[in-house]
């Protein structure tokens, strides 16, 4: 039912969330030596999810290490910037789709209010 309801935006925003705590990692361990820095192909990983594939499915096959455009010398590839500037646009893409998933739940209250 909560796929005719909120269509591709219940998975969005399911695959947002798991995104967000893998880039607060990243950002949590930036300075850990040899920590590798971890990033989801979000549109593959969108698309996986649509077409029948669980989270964890979804997720295992579209996890990617992030190739550093600078090496560091133990071995981080943690980009603070670049992190934190994948986190602002996850965290208002999330935002965006809480929103229309919130609309959606206050079409159907006023519709089973009779409204």
């Amino acid at each position: 039912m909560s796929e005719r309801l909120f269509g591709i935006h219940g998975a969005a925003l399911e695959l947002r969330s798991q995104r967000m705590g893998l880039l607060t990692s990243n950002i949590a361990n930036a300075a850990t030596p040899g920590y590798k820095a971890r990033d989801i192909d979000f549109a593959a990983a969108l698309a996986a999810k649509t077409s029948g594939a669980g989270t964890d499915q979804a997720l295992a096959g579209n996890t990617l290490y992030r190739i550093p455009t600078m090496d560091s010398a133990d071995g981080n590839t943690v980009e603070l910037a670049n992190e934190q500037l994948a986190f602002a646009e996850n965290a208002v893409a999330y935002s965006a789709t809480l929103s229309f998933v919130q609309g959606k739940v206050d079409t159907v209250k006023r519709a089973l209010k009779g409204e």
